[in-house]
């Protein structure tokens, strides 16, 4: 960064740091996924940062860092209220106001008790502090999962398929490779880099062979991988792919719900990609909190569909959800949807 260019709005700035957040997703668990852009005076971005590793920076040091001096009397523009305690690392708060950084904004108030107050702090020191621009992109976006487990305690769960028009998750013989396009299959892999552990049940494990990995366009791994975790009894193969040295492992034996997710208490961002049996266990579970639905405009008429016995006899007890995203991926559509009432 040169410090050359022309001044940012904060608006945009905002939307700079939520971007460099999202290369912090999967890296930085448990602790949140943080973006943060450093104006100068001027308002010309200096300085980009985002959440290292735990024990490694914060996102806001980061920035600093790469800003300099460049920082004395400009502005910092954060996703996530600036944390105000020591722990392995010390408190941004303080590291902001050293640099000389005369205004702060922040998307999100930071709700844990132990690092919140970083608002006052700077307040305190005589800095700006201003809450709230691009709030919405933050809690959908890269905070989501984090904000969802302060909030509740638990991890925040996505149950993610594809399917046909039909509702078909593959067809009357059981092939479904492949049922979306390659731009929907490299976007799965890209997610698939950002989550702390993809879950799926030994039926699917046992039908389809997956590696259950995250993969670049051409092929390698992405630098993290999810921990994989298999749910069920069934006996898996020694020479199942899912065994293999690309990404740790899991075995659950267990059919609830509620026993998958005590046992994946210290992750934060999970996903279900089992077949319809554990999608609908979850479902019926109410531990469902994000549907996303890749959708192929293709109709097979037969074949299992993407969600089984999900607790639901009449219409009038359907799971409802509100819809939050529909994007085209190559000629397929991506649905983001969150039940009903959601946060």
């Amino acid at each position: 960064m040169n410090g050359q260019g022309s001044a940012m709005s904060l608006a945009d700035a905002m939307a700079l740091a939520v971007e460099a957040s999202e290369s912090a997703r999967g890296i930085s668990s448990p602790n949140p996924a943080v973006g943060a852009v450093v104006l100068d005076a001027g308002g010309v971005v200096v300085g980009i940062g985002s959440t290292r590793p735990p024990g490694g920076p914060h996102a806001e040091i980061v920035a600093l860092a790469e800003a300099g001096d460049r920082a004395r009397g400009g502005t910092a523009v954060v996703t996530l209220e600036p944390c105000n305690h020591t722990g392995r690392t010390g408190p941004c708060s303080q590291a902001l106001i050293d640099a000389g950084i005369t205004a702060v904004v922040h998307a999100v108030a930071d709700p844990n008790p132990l690092a919140s107050g970083g608002g006052a702090a700077l307040r305190a020191a005589g800095i700006r502090v201003e809450q709230g621009i691009g709030e919405t992109a933050v809690r959908q976006g890269p905070l989501r999962a984090w904000l969802h487990k302060q909030r509740t305690g638990r991890p925040h769960v996505t149950w993610k398929y594809a399917a046909t028009l039909d509702g078909r998750s593959a067809a009357a013989d059981g092939t479904s490779q492949w049922i979306t396009g390659p731009q929907a299959r490299a976007h799965v892999h890209a997610e698939r880099a950002k989550l702390d552990a993809i879950v799926v049940g030994t039926g699917t494990v046992l039908a389809d062979d997956p590696r259950l990995t995250a993969r670049r366009p051409d092929g390698t791994l992405a630098p993290h991988q999810p921990v994989r975790v298999v749910v069920g009894s069934r006996p898996i193969p020694s020479t199942a792919a899912i065994r293999g040295s690309d990404a740790p492992t899991v075995f659950l034996d267990t059919h609830d719900p509620a026993a998958v997710i005590d046992a994946l208490h210290e992750h934060t961002d999970i996903q279900i990609e089992g077949g319809p049996t554990l999608a609908g266990a979850f479902l019926a579970a109410g531990l469902v909190d994000r549907v996303v639905a890749y959708v192929a405009p293709a109709v097979l008429g037969s074949g299992p569909t993407a969600v089984e016995n999900a607790g639901i006899g009449t219409i009038a007890d359907a799971i409802r959800f509100r819809t939050e995203t529909v994007t085209m991926i190559g000629n397929d559509i991506l649905i983001g949807v969150v039940p009903e009432g959601a946060k």
